[in-house]
């Protein structure tokens, strides 16, 4: 999920010069540049910083407090004590009085805008690092309220909103940066993209899920995303079981056909389907992979590849009968189909030309299907602009539309 660094803000964690002059903190505004420290409030708090920059921050710690003890301390002497203890509680890790002095400082009154802005920065950081995420709401909220827009400060509410279970409002907010971003022509943050599929899983809201994954997969094409992607897919209530070769010839654009039983499963659907070149072209690269060939079952396989090469063998002396057949007959499937074997025999143009007549027949049974495979050919036969412009028309709520947009996604990051 989301992770927050801090923010190096350098207020007033650097080592402090302490002096009898009338401004002793770099913070500290012009409008009270007039007020001075007593001698027995300079002269430990002078000690101090001597001993900071020796990084002797216990000693440092020590005379801060004896500056703490003088009584009557004026308004603008309590200030830089609080600063200085600020300072010396991060330098030795003690966030309790760290905030506390932080708050001291801020609520003084003493801060410019621009400064009081950083220091409820500070603030909101560490109550985040301790997990205090309904502080953080808090704190952030007043830094807005009073002009902060940082985009860092955003994202972290937004991950506030998350850990406090407010999943509503996480959403909404990384929704927006999410669009914003896209509008600007800039990839989401991989975080708030997270986020929004953290939140949809939490709700079971399968079609948000699923959203937020493909942007994911798209930004950034981690192989888990597409795994994820890719074992819902079949699951999704309509999809058309005469998907499954789509399905299988994605994977493998995707690398996750990596055994036996994938390599095999893929021939077979591929023959089955009518798709021969195509079933022998994966097979034999299942041999020259190492994958197949081998082990207890090779004679199986051996018989799959000897059948593969048949059928091959078979389409090769039959397309031109078969193509003439389904012209006749005006059949849009066997059509696209045989076009579809001509670009995998290498006779892209002709192929291509028989599929975009298909395409043209009136009365298909599953239209989208031949948009889809056209979108492939093209991207087989090299023509990448075709492919996405006929890819991006591919439409249906059975599987149709998502291979194509996730066939998008791979040419796309190929091209990269």
């Amino acid at each position: 999920m989301f992770q927050f660094r801090l923010a190096h803000l350098g207020l007033a964690l650097a080592v402090v010069s302490v002096s009898l002059a009338p401004s002793l903190m770099g913070l500290a505004p012009a409008a009270y540049a007039a007020d001075s420290l007593r001698a027995d409030v300079a002269r430990p708090l002078k000690e101090a910083g001597d001993l900071m920059k020796k990084q002797k921050y216990k000693e440092a710690l020590a005379k801060v407090r004896e500056a703490d003890a003088v009584g009557g301390k004026s308004g603008y002497e309590t200030f830089v004590i609080d600063q200085m203890r600020a300072s010396l509680a991060t330098s030795l890790g003690d966030s309790e009085m760290a905030l506390r002095s932080y708050e001291a400082v801020l609520a003084s009154g003493r801060l410019g805008s621009s400064d009081q802005l950083k220091y409820i920065e500070v603030i909101a950081n560490m109550h985040f690092r301790s997990k205090n995420y309904p502080k953080v709401i808090t704190w952030i909220n007043r830094y807005q309220k009073e002009g902060g827009n940082s985009q860092g400060m955003r994202d972290m509410l937004t991950q506030a909103y998350f850990q406090t279970n407010d999943c509503a409002r996480a959403t909404k907010d990384a929704v927006g940066e999410i669009r914003a971003a896209e509008k600007a022509g800039r990839a989401p943050s991989e975080g708030q993209l997270q986020l929004v599929a953290n939140c949809a899983s939490r709700s079971s809201d399968k079609t948000e899920y699923v959203a937020a994954m493909e942007k994911l997969a798209n930004y950034y094409p981690k192989k888990e995303y597409w795994q994820d992607l890719m074992n819902r897919l079949p699951s999704k209530p309509g999809f058309a079981s005469r998907l499954g070769l789509d399905v299988f010839r994605l994977k493998y654009s995707l690398g996750q056909i990596t055994n036996v039983a994938g390599y095999m499963e893929l021939g077979q659907l591929t023959l089955q389907g009518g798709y021969a070149f195509e079933g022998k072209k994966y097979i034999e690269q299942g041999y020259q992979a190492g994958i197949m060939g081998t082990g207890a079952d090779a004679d199986r396989q051996k018989r799959l590849r000897d059948l593969a090469t048949k059928k091959a063998e078979e389409m090769q002396k039959d397309i031109a009968k078969l193509e003439a057949e389904a012209v006749t007959a005006k059949d849009a499937k066997a059509l696209s189909d045989i076009g579809f074997n001509y670009v995998a025999l290498g006779q892209a143009d002709k192929g291509l030309a028989l599929m975009e007549q298909a395409i043209a027949l009136p009365g298909a049974k599953n239209p989208e299907d031949l948009k889809l495979h056209l979108g492939l050919a093209y991207k087989d036969a090299g023509k990448k602009p075709k492919a996405l412009q006929t890819l991006k028309t591919v439409q249906g709520t059975d599987g149709t539309a998502e291979i194509a947009r996730y066939w998008i996604s791979q040419i796309n990051q190929a091209g990269k």
